[in-house]
């Protein structure tokens, strides 16, 4: 049996779920140079469909949007969907392994902070926000 129909709707639903909530999708390599090399502080979402990805990752993300201290942008990159935009994202990640789901938030263009899968892991979906707040009010 084909069950293609169930992984493209449960790829669609998580990234509607980011997308919806105020991230910017990335789709390509351009997509991706234009949006980490804009002047100012970026957030960047590598989405998965894994259960930390849905359970932890992408509800800590929509969270976190909302504090008083927050990046300019916030974008997102679909790992094993977007694979030439993630592989290009992950360039910008320097000293960083592959990791998804993560984070990491770049200042005109240079990362700053990472926050990888293991991370991720580990926490509960509020320790991740305030994870999140805490890099926002250190580089934002």
């Amino acid at each position: 049996m084909n069950f293609d129909f169930l992984v493209n709707d449960i790829v669609k639903n998580a990234r509607h779920e980011i997308v919806s909530n105020g991230f910017e999708p990335l789709f390509t390599v351009e997509a991706v140079d234009e949006a980490l090399n804009r002047k100012g502080t970026t957030l960047i979402m590598i989405n998965s469909v894994c259960g930390c990805a849905g359970g932890k990752a992408r509800p800590a993300a929509i969270r976190a949007i909302f504090h008083k201290i927050r990046p300019d942008y916030f974008v997102t990159v679909f790992a094993g969907q977007d694979l030439e935009a993630t592989d290009r994202a992950r360039e910008y990640f320097k000293g960083y392994a592959p990791s998804s789901p993560s984070f990491a938030l770049l200042k005109n263009g240079e990362i700053c902070r990472m926050i990888e899968r293991s991370e991720i892991e580990t926490c509960s979906v509020q320790e991740l926000v305030e994870k999140l707040h805490s890099i926002f009010e250190q580089y934002c």
